[in-house]
């Protein structure tokens, strides 16, 4: 198993997943490490060899935060859980608290499973002062109610989880999303200078400017029906069982 890791900007790696599984995403600050989501439950010794090579370990982190609630991106939470703290949107979650198995399609399979707990319910414009980062959360519904994307003010980069994709192509509008939500979260970014999108799937938004444009046309295009809707092929496994 080789530990796929990169510095995609000073103190920010690239963390990429396998299979299905979402990237991560680990800022080393300076008072804080954090954690964007955690991955798949089946990917988890990937990233723990991943967190290896950079000299931390999993007590190291010291947030996770979890861009929305499908099993892609929180499945790996409960490893984390007993000596971080794990951020989502209250949207998610209460999904991701109740065990809402038909909005997150996670069930680790494991007989004697510890409920997964989120410890910070956030809000839009929610803030996390790491010293040399500033982490802005954006409430970004669309992809599912509950999506958010991380903005840092000092890079000006966007980790957009599965709410914007490299080229524009259309995420997936899950159980609880909503096409017109969708439009109105990429609108919204589109007011933000943003330098570069780090998404949760596939390759990293060099052209942000042009890549929310077309999201949007894709998104509009999609609710008057018409073909041709350049759509993201990544989708949350139906289900998993952990190793």
């Amino acid at each position: 198993m080789t530990a796929k890791t990169e510095e995609i900007q000073q103190g920010i790696y690239l963390l990429k997943g396998e299979g299905k599984g979402s990237h991560n995403y680990l800022i080393r600050a300076a008072y804080r490490n954090v954690l964007i989501d955690s991955g798949l439950d089946q990917n988890f010794l990937c990233l723990q060899e991943q967190l290896l090579s950079l000299g931390l370990k999993i007590r190291d982190i010291d947030v996770v935060i979890n861009t929305h609630e499908h099993l892609d991106h929180i499945g790996s939470n409960r490893y984390f859980q007993e000596s971080s703290l794990i951020a989502a949107h209250r949207f998610a979650a209460t999904k991701i608290t109740l065990e809402d198995h038909y909005v997150t399609l996670y069930r680790s399979g494991d007989r004697n499973e510890v409920p997964l707990r989120i410890h910070l319910w956030l809000e839009n414009r929610s803030l996390f002062d790491l010293g040399s980062h500033t982490l802005e959360v954006i409430h970004t519904p669309g992809h599912t109610s509950g999506s958010i994307c991380i903005y840092e003010f000092k890079t000006k980069a966007l980790f957009s989880g599965d709410t914007v994709f490299a080229g524009g192509t259309l995420s997936y509008i899950a159980e609880s999303g909503s096409v017109g939500d969708y439009v109105n979260s990429i609108m919204r970014l589109e007011t933000r200078k943003i330098s570069k999108i780090f998404p949760g799937h596939g390759d990293i938004c060099q052209n942000p400017e042009e890549d929310l444009s077309q999201a949007v046309l894709n998104a509009k295009k999609l609710l008057r029906g018409e073909r041709g809707v350049s759509t993201s092929p990544y989708r949350p496994p139906i289900s998993m069982r952990a190793h």
